[in-house]
């Protein structure tokens, strides 16, 4: 098959229209098209009086080799690649008695998940531990803290249980990562087969939403246990097992188990660790037992709210509410004249603002919405990247790898105190914000954020630089889309976990650089930066895991 690539066509094209594009662009009468398949399609919004759509496809047609060599020079034109995925490794079907051992994964976020199934999918049979619960409780719980008619769970919350920090999210499913061997499409098509709508698989910037979310991650699960693979819930790892590597081994230590909080030892040679990026704890065990951690870049800031419909007029035009455009997003940057960038992050057309803390007395927010999009505000994280600057006042010595752990912590206490000490996130009209002076109220912006708002001054909470570049940057960013700097849009703090603050350094075969036999994942390891990477990143490391208990000898 051929695929071809940037069909552009109006927004109201009919189906013949996009066929009438492939003959034109292979210049083959119709006769000669046997099939035609949708791959992708995006949106062209750089003329919003013109606003059209993207197409790939992939198309038999007789003649393909004649076709190929006549348009060797234009790159709209290419043999369909392979997106097949390959597996790497087969476990023997008959596993020897004292064999190796099985492999364990903890971590029930995308990570964790994808990697389980892999190890499973080639006969593994890992067992998974995830210290939250599973997705129906875990809704159970989230959802009553930001309703107020139950209290916060540490253990079970936005940020830890089955599905991860991703399941109340917009559930965004695409990425910037290089992905050569097409793993991305072996998730998609994973997800797809547990419940997800099929669309991923065509659109440009898929999405799935939190509800929707919840039913694939009981699928994920299902088909790992259906292949001999095990997920165990409530079951928080407080301790890795480390022992001295012999004299022939290549690193220091050796990994020889994991510990449980309820006492519990599990002998364990291979582990892939995927904890998210806000399991701070066990930051603080890995270093404790000597696992090597460095620091790593991350950003921090506030949750912005417009109306939906003010965002889809500044992107759309007169286009706006077309059925194929749907909600807009936004990606927006500028870099401050006091040397500080601000960009906006995770951006949730149609959706809410929420609560996501995972401790006691602090305050994070995070942004979500569901597959339809529908809700009145869009929100988005406006963020900053941290400096050396900002995280000497937390650091224990140089280059402690847990200050930037420690930077978060004090801001999102800061934030719980501003809120008032019961979980209200501190708010601020955007006007108020620019004229440096507190909000008493709320506008015609309603903020979505539950469990609840405070209005407040968030000059109170960052650090002043980051205030300045908050100012400069909002007018600027009205240039791009009118009506931006609205004066009753909402300021919502603090975003905090845009990503991990720090980074499990791993060798090249995805190995702790220190550890033997542990092998760090994900986002919260620092190798992923949302759902889709760290689902391929967690393909990546089962892979790796897999190969090496193929080159182990037995016992």
């Amino acid at each position: 098959m051929l695929r071809l690539s940037e069909l552009r066509l109006e927004l109201d094209h009919t189906d013949e229209d996009l066929e009438q594009a492939v003959l034109r662009c292979l210049k083959i009468s119709r006769e000669r098209l046997l099939e035609c398949h949708l791959v992708k399609r995006s949106i062209d919004a750089r003329r919003r009086d013109r606003i059209r759509l993207i197409y790939s496809v992939d198309v038999q047609v007789r003649g393909e080799d004649a076709l190929l060599r006549r348009f060797a020079q234009d790159r709209r034109i290419r043999r369909s690649p392979d997106e097949r995925y390959h597996y790497v490794a087969q476990a023997p079907a008959s596993p020897c008695a004292g064999g190796p051992l099985r492999p364990v994964v903890i971590g029930a976020g995308p990570c964790g998940y994808f990697a389980a199934l892999l190890l499973a999918q080639m006969g593994f049979r890992p067992l998974l531990l995830e210290r939250g619960q599973p997705v129906k409780q875990r809704s159970a719980d989230t959802f009553g803290f930001w309703r107020r008619t139950s209290a916060f769970q540490p253990e079970s919350n936005a940020q830890f249980g089955e599905g991860g920090a991703g399941t109340f999210s917009d559930g965004k499913l695409y990425s910037q990562v290089s992905d050569p061997a097409h793993y991305g499409r072996k998730v998609l098509e994973e997800l797809v087969a547990c419940g997800a709508n099929s669309e991923i698989l065509t659109l440009h910037r898929p999405h799935i939403g939190t509800f929707k979310l919840a039913t694939v991650v009981r699928g994920l699960r299902a088909r790992i246990e259906a292949l001999g693979g095990e997920v165990r819930f409530g079951s928080r790892v407080d301790a890795l097992e480390i022992e001295p590597g012999s004299s022939s081994a290549m690193k220091p230590l050796q990994l020889s188990g994991v510990r449980l909080s309820d006492g519990t030892h599990l002998a364990c040679d291979q582990l892939v660790l995927a904890p998210g990026h806000s399991a701070r704890d066990t930051f603080e065990m890995l270093e404790r037992v000597g696992v090597a951690l460095e620091r790593k870049p991350f950003a921090v800031g506030v949750r912005i709210e417009h109306p939906q419909a003010l965002i889809d007029r500044a992107r759309w035009g007169d286009c706006a509410g077309h059925p194929l455009l749907g909600a807009a997003e936004y990606k927006l940057v500028h870099h401050a004249s006091n040397g500080r960038c601000v960009y906006s992050f995770c951006m949730c057309p149609g959706g809410f603002v929420v609560g996501a803390t995972s401790e006691a007395g602090r305050v994070v927010t995070n942004g979500m919405s569901q597959h339809s999009r529908n809700e009145r505000n869009a929100n988005s994280g406006l963020v900053i990247p941290v400096m050396d600057d900002d995280l000497e006042p937390h650091a224990r010595f140089l280059g402690d790898p847990l200050a930037g752990m420690a930077f978060q912590r004090a801001l999102e206490s800061r934030a719980f105190d501003l809120g008032g000490g019961d979980y209200s996130a501190p708010i601020q009209r955007l006007e108020d914000f620019l004229k440096g002076r507190a909000s008493k109220d709320i506008g015609s912006v309603v903020p979505s954020c539950q469990p609840g708002v405070r209005p407040a001054d968030l000059a109170e909470l960052l650090p002043e630089t980051m205030i300045a570049a908050f100012r400069e940057a909002l007018p600027a960013f009205a240039d791009q889309l009118p009506g931006y700097d609205h004066p009753d849009a909402v300021l919502t703090a603090v975003e905090t976990r845009t990503s991990s603050p720090l980074r499990i350094p791993r060798d090249e075969a995805l190995e702790s650089i220190n550890v033997a036999g542990l092998t760090p994942a994900g986002e919260g390891a620092g190798f992923a930066g949302g759902i889709l990477s760290a689902a391929i990143d967690g393909i990546r490391v089962a892979e790796a895991v897999a190969l090496r208990l193929l080159e182990r000898p037995s016992n």
